[in-house]
């Protein structure tokens, strides 16, 4: 089963009550939130509300909270091998 990866991009701020009602019920409140929902026509209708200010992409699972922490993350630059010795 595929799901939809929806990232809210741009702010609700100054848009239509209904196009904030739709943020409302994907569950989309601050920018840069990331929510999955299984591929429906419903669903769909809604992103077609909200096309201007989400991004969206297909995926074959849903993330966990702290996977998608994780791959937002940015890579540190260097990595410890060993600790140097105290004292």
């Amino acid at each position: 089963m595929s799901y939809f990866r929806i990232t809210l991009t741009r702010s609700g701020i100054g848009m239509p009550k209904r196009t904030q009602g739709v943020l409302k019920a994907l569950g989309l409140r601050h920018r840069m939130t990331t929510v999955f929902y299984p591929v429906t026509p419903e669903v769909a209708g809604q992103i077609m509300r909200v096309k201007e200010l989400v991004t969206v992409q297909e995926v074959d699972k849903p993330l966990t909270k702290s996977e998608v922490r994780a791959e937002r993350r940015p890579d540190p630059g260097f990595y410890l091998e060993s600790a140097a010795p105290r004292g």
